[in-house]
């Protein structure tokens, strides 16, 4: 077990708070002890302030219409902008914006009830910016000037003339390495440092490259709530710590304009086969009523194991992943991922899933009287067709687990014979706008 706390250990420490699970629970989940559950939550939450008044810390302070609190009968200004006298010695309604239950477990606000409705300041745990918060620390930690005063001495009168006479740094270790004992970067960490006699300035090279830019990426506030713990590096990070475990694409199809029908589509990663479910709308309550349809009807079990972990992109039709994640009787039945904004590249083996459909249902279709019989034509014809990707072979000849079969008799799919594939609009006869 690694020493300090992964990205994937913090991710489910994040999702652990969300469903209220003590420190206890959330440290038998990844072998660790509650104390150090504790102790990553208390040192990397993040407080969100409810109030930036800076005078008045009452809780109620932006709401507030309060008129003659203090006993003072000639003011007639509201008493939160009152200068002569503090409201908050007199009003009884005056709560501070610091929430109490902050100093007890869990210590954040994750998986609180009360959190939409209380005015107080907030404290999350994400899992996205404590991993991030670490890795800060941990780089500060390695800075500094770790060599003695004498030995610093002793280097800096070998190599000083050497860089006035022109050598690099790389050169001067090739001729000296075992009486420098240092390494080629803390050389130049120390150059910079103004440690020697020689500074940057004396290096050629090296002033002549651009600083580095640092691209960390910023979560919005919409990204914080629905994306903590799920980006694409999370997604990255949990595969390969898991790499047999088959991953499957998430996606929706659009209808023309006008009409509000569309496609919930998934493709399983290793066979190319494509699976796609008709709504009414592209809403949340429409997606999860697929996911409990499918649990209801294959079993916990089965769903686990053929959608172990489902990648998809940021629309809002999937923004509740953690019911997504659990099924009615909160069992966990997946684990859920999100690409990164406007990169669908991201999720490849869906995008070309789509491309093959859009023969039979071409961009400016209207999904009006598309029916589910329809539908089901559809993916017959889409999955029986060869992919050069797959060795000529069909998605429908990988696609041969016991739970496999188990979905296809449940959604009635079934080959059809090859000269008989049909992938164009003539398949359906259905009107164009």
């Amino acid at each position: 077990m690694a020493k300090h706390l992964g990205i994937s250990e913090r991710t489910m420490i994040e999702r652990g708070l969300a469903l209220g699970n003590s420190f206890k629970v959330i440290g038998d989940m990844i072998e660790r002890s509650p104390s150090t559950i504790s102790r990553e939550v208390k040192r990397h939450r993040v407080f969100v302030s409810r109030n930036h008044n800076q005078r008045n810390d009452c809780a109620f302070f932006s709401s507030c219409l309060r008129l003659n609190v203090c006993p003072v009968d000639t003011c007639f200004n509201r008493c939160k902008l009152c200068t002569e006298a503090d409201c908050r010695q007199y009003c009884e309604s005056y709560e501070g914006r610091v929430c109490e239950e902050l100093n007890s477990p869990p210590y954040v606000c994750n998986g609180c009830f009360m959190e939409h409705k209380c005015r107080r300041d907030h404290a999350y745990y994400s899992a996205h910016k404590a991993q991030s918060a670490y890795e800060q620390e941990r780089s500060a930690s390695r800075k500094g000037i770790r060599t003695s005063p004498e030995e610093l001495q002793r280097i800096d009168e070998l190599i000083s003339p050497l860089v006035r006479k022109g050598q690099s740094i790389n050169q001067i270790l090739a001729n000296h390495r075992k009486e420098i004992g240092l390494s080629e970067k803390t050389l130049y960490n120390y150059v910079s440092a103004n440690v020697f006699g020689v500074q940057d300035i004396h290096l050629p090279r090296k002033v002549s490259y651009r600083p580095r830019k640092n691209n960390r990426p910023v979560l919005t506030h919409a990204e914080y709530k629905y994306r903590r713990g799920r980006t694409i590096e999370v997604f990255e990070a949990f595969r390969a710590e898991n790499p047999e475990l088959p991953a499957v694409e998430m996606d929706t199809v659009k209808s023309a304009r006008g009409c509000r029908k569309c496609l919930l589509t998934f493709t399983f990663e290793k066979s190319n086969f494509l699976i796609a479910f008709l709504l009414q709308d592209a809403t949340q309550r429409g997606v999860l009523a697929v996911f409990d349809h499918l649990t209801n009807h294959l079993g916990v079990a089965a769903f686990r194991e053929l959608f172990p972990v489902i990648l998809t992109d940021n629309g809002v039709e999937f923004k509740d992943p953690i019911s997504l994640e659990h099924s009615e009787r909160n069992c966990l039945r997946t684990r859920v991922f999100f690409c990164d904004p406007q990169a669908s590249w991201q999720k490849p083996h869906i995008e070309r899933s789509h491309v093959e459909l859009r023969k039979i249902l071409p961009k400016g279709t209207s999904f009006t009287k598309l029916t589910a019989q329809d539908l089901t034509l559809a993916l017959c014809h889409v999955n029986s067709e060869p992919r050069e990707v797959l060795g000529n072979q069909t998605p429908f000849d990988l696609f041969i687990g016991k739970n496999e079969k188990k979905l296809l008799d449940l959604l009635n799919l079934h080959p059809v014979p090859p000269d008989e594939v049909t992938l164009s609009p003539k398949l359906l006869n259905l009107r164009i706008r």
